[in-house]
């Protein structure tokens, strides 16, 4: 048996998945309740429900923000422990770069992710380019860019203005929770393995380090 892994901690809670390497899904947990220290628990049952074990598991990808900081440094933490062995690649990727995979637009130069950062900031992730960015300067990108789909947490969706914009200009919607994590897997033809991410990739600074 060959399998990937996935694991999201930059999110409220943890989500993890398992699934074959041609994509087909074997289990996958969603607990928006749990802690990161609860991660090995949930391999362990998610490996027990698909009747496989940790020698199964070939790659793993892991998601190093933007995100909760406390979330991210277990998450990756955790998967750099069991990939320590060189058993298995470990993939680290940007959350919006992840939460991009959920669009239905076929055209991705056409497809944006906006998540809350702080009150009036947005994290965007726009013709792969991340930004930390206010408001009405993501707004202006978004429509210069031609923008069809844009992946968005619930702040986005309760957003007023962000609504508004989306309205007039018949941007589809997308919430970037419900989906499976399996649709990362096509990540794993643009990113590079590597057992040591950037240690200060999953710093508070995140969106200073994306300006520089």
């Amino acid at each position: 048996m060959s399998l990937d892994l996935f694991v999201d901690t930059s999110r409220k809670g943890i989500s993890i998945a398992l699934a074959g390497n041609d994509s087909s899904l074997y289990e996958e947990i969603i607990n928006p309740e749990a802690k990161g220290e609860t991660l090995s628990k949930a391999l362990d049952d998610i490996l027990a429900k698909a009747g496989a074990k940790l020698d199964d598991i070939l790659r793993v990808m892991v998601t190093v923000g933007p995100g909760s900081f406390s979330g991210l440094r277990t998450g990756v933490a955790f998967c750099q422990g069991i990939c320590f062995s060189g058993a298995r690649k470990l993939y680290g990727v940007s959350t919006l770069h992840a939460l991009g995979c959920f669009a239905k637009e076929a055209d991705k130069s056409k497809v944006a992710v906006l998540i809350r950062a702080r009150n009036g900031y947005w994290y965007l992730r726009l013709n792969d380019s991340e930004k930390f960015i206010e408001t009405e300067d993501a707004l202006a990108e978004l429509r210069q860019a031609g923008i069809r789909e844009i992946v968005m947490d619930d702040a986005a969706m309760k957003d007023e203005a962000v609504q508004k914009f989306a309205s007039e200009n018949s941007i589809a919607c997308t919430l970037d929770v419900g989906k499976p994590l399996t649709a990362w897997a096509t990540l794993f033809d643009s990113v590079a393995p590597s057992l040591i991410q950037e240690a200060n990739y999953i710093q508070p600074s995140y969106f200073e380090k994306l300006q520089k």
